[in-house]
């Protein structure tokens, strides 16, 4: 009877590692299948996570395990930038920022050839560097730039599609909110993350001017020269009020790379600065203005709060059930060549980057890409600023293409959603030009972080 056992042990054993695999996948599957039919993200993916790590273990223990990830979430001073760099941000908007690099990139570039497309381009650039949200770089754009482009005589879709893809700037310029939710997701270095989007994200803002350049150059009745000339001293008048701006963010980014302050000492230097900035811009408001800030920077920072805990809830359960380890083992040790691996990885972010915010997507994917792209030698670092490159190209990408109904929302019926999408097109090259960038020249992103460490 012994003999007998101990003959059957190991097969039960294997039974019993695929069944916690076959686990796993199913709630993969219920996961997506949750999400397809409008269920919460966070709550898809916690509810998810929960119910399979009762399953593999106990009720008992995965209520643990909940409270243990919780507690060690909220309670970890990672977690503080983010609230920090979105206050940033919401100052910023009220400080009447934007206008001013607006009129100033107008100033200086709007003679060339798309010259506003390309002045709407520079300043989002620098807006993002003040604000780190893609979806308010978006709607603030459409509403100061829009309507002078499309008066001067600029194709609607263009136009739109412009600001929409120069939103996205905003996530990759330090500092970025979705740099430190995958920082959290992955415990890589958020210092490192946020001065690895430096150079890569100056490269993008440049090919989006270009891609702006040749498409004007080529079709000139699409986006026409402005005809206004400006002296010397208006250009110069014109750049009074970004300067504190341009140091603050100066201070910021030397001190991290310097090391003088963390990423959370960097936000609320920066936080301080853009609410003196809006006070002195709101002088009659300020009591409100600073309540509807701390609203809004408590209801976003518990949104994305809630979906990261539910992120790393999703991992636990996923390298319990062995899921991890085998899409790793089938990835890694089948043969298939590194470059393959990086293409699917490429279609699996840009699929789903078009049915999901970038927080849900990196919450839902990275479980199961990072340990991938780590075991097959890659610096996370790199993948970091890879990952959210894609989840921004998703954000301007349909069926959801949350950055272009932001701009359909925000141009108050001046332009249609279908133009909006439509006048993607040259955009979507200039994208895909960024990412082999990445691919061929890895050090676009290594190179401040190596000369940091």
């Amino acid at each position: 009877m012994m003999a007998t056992s101990l003959t059957h042990s190991p097969h039960l054993k294997a039974l019993k590692i695929m069944s916690e695999i076959a686990i796993g996948f199913i709630g993969i599957g219920v996961l997506l299948g949750s999400i397809f039919l409008g269920a919460p993200i966070m709550l898809a993916l916690s509810s998810v996570a929960f119910v399979g790590l009762g399953i593999l273990t106990s009720f008992t223990t995965a209520t643990t395990i909940v409270g243990t990830i919780y507690f060690e979430t909220v309670n970890s001073f990672h977690f503080s930038v983010i609230p920090m760099f979105l206050m940033m941000g919401f100052f910023a908007m009220q400080a009447g920022i934007g206008t001013d690099l607006f009129d100033a990139c107008t100033k200086w570039m709007g003679r060339l050839p798309g010259g506003l497309a390309i002045a709407t381009t520079g300043a989002a650039a620098a807006f993002g560097a003040a604000s780190g949200s893609s979806v308010g770089s978006a709607m603030l754009f459409t509403k100061l730039a829009l309507p002078e482009m499309v008066s001067r005589g600029y194709d609607k879709g263009f136009s739109s599609a412009c600001i929409a893809i120069a939103g996205t700037l905003a996530v990759l310029i330090p500092p970025s909110a979705l740099m430190v939710v995958y920082g959290i997701l992955t415990n890589s270095s958020i210092g490192e993350l946020l001065i690895a989007g430096i150079i890569p994200g100056i490269v993008f803002a440049f090919l989006i001017a270009l891609t702006v350049f040749v498409y004007a150059t080529m079709h000139p009745t699409k986006a026409p020269r402005m005809t206004e000339r400006y002296s010397l001293g208006e250009r110069l008048y014109s750049l009074r009020l970004i300067f504190p701006l341009l140091t603050v963010i100066l201070v910021m980014i030397g001190g991290l790379y310097n090391g003088y302050f963390t990423p959370t000492e960097a936000g609320g230097i920066g936080a301080l600065v853009t609410f003196i900035m809006s006070a002195i811009r709101n002088k009659e408001n300020q009591i409100s203005s600073l309540l509807k800030t701390i609203l809004e920077t408590a209801t976003l920072s518990a949104m994305i709060f809630a979906i990261i805990i539910g992120g790393l809830l999703f991992a636990r359960f996923l390298a319990l059930s062995g899921v991890s380890d085998e899409i790793k083992f089938f990835l890694t040790e089948t043969g298939l060549s590194v470059w393959v691996v990086v293409l699917l990885v490429t279609i699996l972010y840009l699929i789903f980057g078009m049915l999901m915010d970038a927080p849900s997507l990196l919450a839902i994917s990275l479980p199961i890409t990072h340990p991938v792209m780590m075991s097959l030698g890659f610096d996370p670092l790199w993948f970091g600023v890879y990952v959210v490159v894609l989840a921004e190209i998703g954000a301007i990408t349909p069926p959801v293409g949350m950055n272009c109904f932001v701009v359909k929302g925000a141009a108050n019926g001046l332009v249609t959603l279908e133009e909006v999408f439509g006048g993607l097109w040259p955009f979507l090259w200039c994208c895909a030009g960024m990412l082999l960038l990445l691919v061929i020249f890895p050090e676009l992103v290594m190179y401040l972080p190596e000369k940091m460490r």
